[in-house]
C-alpha cells in the first residue's frame, strides 16, 4: 500500500475515533464537563440581562427580620409585604422559587393570596413529582412498570390568586449541573417556571402576540383575551401555554412565518425592546425542550439583593438606588453567596473556590435571562458534530503521518491553536457550542501518536505479513517462532503428549449434493470458523483440518492434567458453537460429533513429493477419530476414552461401555461428556443416575434386570441414546443362544 493511502486510512481513523465518541453518551459527558468549562473560563464572566435580578434569602435574614433562620418557618404575610414592596419599587415580574404546598396559618395565606391578586405579576414555584407506576395484565400480573409525573400546583386559595404557575427541575449530570427544561414533555408540556416568568412578562404586549399569531392561521389566539393580558390567571395561563407550544411542535414552519409577519408593515410601530420580546417569545415556543445554559459568571454575577433590604422602610442613599426595579423580573429564592454548605444548590462550571455553588433561584434567573435574551447555547445536531471531527480529525491525521515530524507537528499545533480561536469566537459571538475536548485531548494526542509510531509500524509490516501468511499453515506459536528466530524447519517437528479432538460433518454428502462448489466452499469455511473459535478460546496447540472433518490437539512436554481439561471444555463450548451455526444453516441436521483420546503424538510435518502438511500423527489420534464415530452408533455428542478425563473436576461423565475396536485387541472404557456438572439440569443429573444403576446391573450379568432397568429408563427419556444402545443389547442377548461374558465389553465389527 502506498504511503498516502496509508496518510488517508490514519486520517480515516483519527476522523473515526472522534466522530464516533462524540455519537456515544460517553463522548457527550466528556465534552460537555471539559470542553464547555474550557469555554466558560475562555469567556469568563459577562453581564446578564439587566431586566432581571436574584431577591436572596440567606442565612442572617431571619435574624435582620426577627424571624427564624428557616424561612419555611416565616408567616407568609411576611412574603405579602415583599410582593407589595416589589410591585411599589416596579418589579414587573415576581417569582417566587419556594414550596408553598401546605397551609399555614388561614389569616396569612389569605393576607398573602390577597397581595399576589393585587400584584397581579407573581409567578409560583409548583412541585414536580414522580414515581415509578407498576403496570399490571389481565389475570393481574404485574407486567412491567413506568415512570410519572406530575406538576402539582401550591395550596389552592395562592393557585388562584397568581399569575402563573411552573415547576423548575433540573437534570443533573452526575453532580453537574448544565441545561434546563423550557417544557417538560413527561407533564403535557408544561412551561417550568423561566418560561412562565417569560410569558407573564410578554402579558402587556399580549393582543400584539394573539395578533400575530392569528395572522398565521393557526387560530391559537381566536378565544384568547384580547386586552392586555389582566384576566389571564395561572391555569388558563398554563393551558394557553402548553396550546401554543403544541402548534408550534405541529408546524415547525410556523416559526418563520411568525417573524416575517413580525417584519411586516403592519407591526413597525413596535419598538425594539417590544420586538425583541416577541422574537424571544417565538423562540421560546418554538425551541427545544430542554436548552442548555448560558452562564454569566460565578454566583452574584446576577444582581443580588438581600431580602430583607427590601422590606427596610428606610435605607441609606447609597442603598436605596439599587432599589430601582422598574420593568425587572425578579426572583425570590434562597441564594447565599459565602455559605458553601448553603441548600438548594447545584455545581457548575463557575463553582468557586470557595466551593460555593449556583443557588437553584439564581440558576432559575439564568435560565430566564437566556430566555429573555435568546441567548441559550446552540449545540449542532449530533450528526454535524460528528462531521466536523471527522473533518478535523482527517486533517490532523494524514497531516502528522504523511509531513515529516519536524513539520507536521508544529503546524498540527498551530492548527489547534486556530481552531480553539474559531471555537471561541463562535462560543461568544453566537452562543454556539462547538466540540473542543474531543479534538484537543482525544485526536490531537491520537494523530501525534500514529505519526510517531509510523515508521515502527511500517519497519514491522512485511515480518507481521510473512507471520500471518504462515500462521495460515501453522500453529500460531510456530509460525512466530519461525519468523523470529533462525529456526531449521525439522526443529518444527516433535513427539509430546496430547488430548487429541476429533470430528466431522456429520451428513456432509448430502449437504454437498444441494450446493455449489463456491457456496460449498464459503459454508465449510463458515463451519470450521465457527467450530475454531471455542477451540482457540481454551488454547488449543494444532488444528488441521481433513476434508470435513477436524483434528486438534492440545499438547505438552509430559502428561498434563491441564491438556486434558482445556480439551474438554472446548468441545463443550464446540457443541453449543455449532448449535448456533445449525440456526444459521438449515442444510446442516445432525449435531456435531467429538471423540477425545489421550496420548503421545507426532506433531510436524508430514508428507512428500515436495508438498508437506503441519500434522498430528498417532495412535492417540487414530483411536480419537474411532471414538468419535462411535457417536453415531451411541447417539452422543461428545465421548471420550476414560483417559482423556482422568482427573478433570465438575464433569458430568456416565460410562457408556467398553469398547474393542476394530483391529485393537483390548478393550477401551468409553465415557460420554455431558456438561459441567455444576451447570447440569436437575433431569440430566436424574438420567445419569439411573443410567448408572442400569450400567451397575448389567456389569454384575443380570441381564433381565438390566433390561427392565433400561427398559424404565427410557419410558422417562425415550431420546437418550446409550439407553436405547444397551436395552438393544440385552434384548439381543437374552434371546441368543448364550449370555456373553463380559457384559460391558461390546465388540465393534467397523471402523
Amino acid at each position: 500500500m502506498r504511503r498516502w493511502v496509508k496518510g488517508v486510512v490514519a486520517g480515516g481513523l483519527v476522523a473515526a475515533v472522534g466522530g464516533v465518541f462524540s455519537l456515544t453518551a460517553m463522548g457527550f459527558t466528556f465534552e460537555q464537563n471539559i470542553g464547555l468549562g474550557w469555554l466558560f473560563k475562555l469567556r469568563g464572566p459577562v453581564a446578564p440581562p439587566a431586566e432581571v435580578a436574584v431577591i436572596a434569602i440567606d442565612d442572617q435574614t431571619g435574624t435582620h427580620l426577627g424571624l427564624s433562620k428557616l424561612p419555611r418557618e416565616w408567616p407568609r404575610a411576611t412574603h405579602a409585604r415583599l410582593v407589595d414592596r416589589l410591585t411599589e419599587l416596579g418589579a414587573s415580574v415576581i417569582v417566587f422559587d419556594f414550596d408553598f404546598q401546605t397551609a399555614k396559618a388561614p389569616e396569612d395565606d389569605q393576607i398573602f393570596a390577597r397581595s399576589l391578586e393585587r400584584s397581579d405579576r407573581v409567578v409560583l414555584a409548583a412541585k414536580l413529582v414522580g414515581k415509578r407506576q407498576l403496570l399490571t395484565d389481565a389475570s393481574g400480573h404485574t407486567s412491567g412498570s413506568v415512570w410519572l409525573e406530575q406538576v402539582v400546583p401550591p395550596l389552592a386559595v395562592l393557585t388562584q390568586a397568581a399569575k402563573g404557575l411552573g415547576p423548575f427541575p433540573l437534570p443533573k449530570v452526575q453532580v453537574a449541573v448544565h441545561d434546563f427544561w423550557a417544557f417538560k414533555p413527561s407533564v403535557g408540556n408544561a412551561a417550568t417556571m423561566p418560561a412562565v416568568a417569560l410569558q407573564v412578562l410578554a402579558l402587556k404586549r399580549q393582543s400584539v402576540w394573539w395578533d400575530l399569531i392569528d395572522r398565521t392561521g393557526t387560530g391559537i389566539g381566536e378565544n384568547a383575551e384580547s386586552g392586555s393580558g389582566r384576566a389571564v390567571h395561572a391555569t388558563e395561563l398554563r393551558h394557553l401555554m402548553s396550546q401554543t407550544r403544541r402548534r408550534f411542535l405541529d408546524q415547525p414552519g410556523l416559526r418563520e412565518h411568525v417573524m416575517q409577519a413580525l417584519d411586516s408593515p403592519r407591526y413597525a410601530a413596535l419598538d425594539a425592546g417590544e420586538k425583541r420580546l416577541l422574537v424571544s417569545l417565538v423562540s421560546l415556543y418554538a425551541g427545544d425542550h430542554d436548552r442548555l445554559l448560558n452562564f454569566y459568571g460565578p454566583p452574584g454575577t446576577i444582581e443580588t439583593i438581600p431580602y430583607h433590604q427590601i422590606l427596610q422602610e428606610s435605607l441609606p442613599e447609597r442603598l436605596s438606588s439599587k432599589l430601582d426595579l422598574t420593568g425587572k423580573v425578579v426572583f425570590v429564592g434562597y441564594s447565599d453567596l459565602y455559605d458553601p454548605g448553603q441548600p438548594d444548590r447545584f455545581y457548575t462550571v463557575f463553582t468557586n473556590e470557595e466551593g460555593v455553588d449556583l443557588s437553584g433561584v439564581e440558576i432559575a434567573a439564568t435560565a430566564f435571562g437566556n430566555l429573555f435574551a435568546d441567548h441559550t447555547l446552540r449545540a449542532p445536531d449530533g450528526r454535524l458534530v460528528s462531521l466536523l471531527l471527522a473533518l478535523v480529525g482527517a486533517t490532523l491525521g494524514c497531516m502528522i503521518y504523511l509531513l515529516p515530524a519536524i513539520a507536521s507537528v508544529p503546524l498540527a499545533l498551530a492548527g489547534s491553536g486556530a481552531y480553539v480561536f474559531a471555537v471561541y469566537r463562535a462560543f461568544v459571538g453566537s452562543q454556539l457550542w462547538l466540540p473542543l475536548a474531543i479534538p484537543l485531548l482525544v485526536q490531537l494526542p491520537l494523530a501525534l501518536f500514529i505519526g510517531l509510531v509510523s515508521q515502527y509500524l511500517l519497519e514491522r509490516h512485511k515480518k507481521n505479513r510473512a507471520t500471518e501468511a504462515i500462521s495460515f499453515y501453522l500453529p500460531e506459536g510456530v509460525a512466530r517462532d519461525f519468523t523470529d528466530k533462525v529456526l531449521d524447519s525439522s526443529a518444527l517437528n516433535r513427539v509430546a503428549y496430547s488430548c487429541c479432538f476429533a470430528s466431522d460433518m456429520a451428513g456432509f454428502t448430502t449437504i454437498s449434493e444441494q450446493l455449489r462448489p463456491k457456496e460449498l466452499a464459503v459454508f465449510l469455511n463458515d463451519y470450521f470458523d465457527t467450530l475454531s473459535q471455542p477451540l482457540r478460546r481454551h488454547g488449543v496447540d494444532v488444528v488441521e483440518f481433513r476434508a470435513d472433518g477436524i483434528m486438534c490437539a492440545w499438547t505438552a512436554e509430559q502428561e498434563d492434567i491441564a491438556v486434558r481439561r482445556q480439551a474438554i471444555l472446548g468441545a463443550l463450548d464446540a457443541v453449543e458453537a455449532i448449535a448456533g451455526f445449525k440456526e444459521r444453516y438449515a442444510l446442516l441436521t445432525q449435531s456435531l460429533r467429538i471423540g477425545l483420546e489421550v496420548g503421545m503424538v507426532y506433531v510436524g510435518h508430514a508428507g512428500g513429493g515436495g508438498h508437506f502438511v503441519y500434522s498430528i500423527v498417532g495412535d492417540c489420534a487414530n483411536t480419537a477419530a474411532r471414538v468419535e464415530g462411535l457417536n453415531k452408533q451411541m447417539g452422543t455428542q461428545i465421548l471420550a476414552t476414560r483417559a482423556a478425563v482422568e482427573g478433570v473436576s465438575d464433569l458430568l461423565l456416565r460410562h457408556v461401555g467398553d469398547f474393542r475396536f476394530v483391529g485393537k485387541t483390548t478393550p477401551l472404557p468409553v465415557v460420554e461428556v455431558l456438561a459441567k456438572r455444576s451447570a447440569a439440569a436437575q433431569q440430566v443429573l436424574g438420567l445419569c443416575a439411573g443410567f448408572d444403576e442400569a450400567m451397575e446391573t448389567l456389569a454384575s450379568g443380570r441381564w433381565r434386570e438390566a433390561e427392565c432397568a433400561f427398559s424404565s429408563l427410557l419410558d422417562r427419556f425415550p431420546d437418550d441414546g446409550p439407553t436405547k444402545f444397551h436395552l438393544a443389547r440385552c434384548r439381543r442377548a437374552l434371546t441368543a443362544a448364550g449370555l456373553p461374558a463380559e457384559p460391558l465389553v461390546v465388540a465393534l465389527d467397523a471402523k
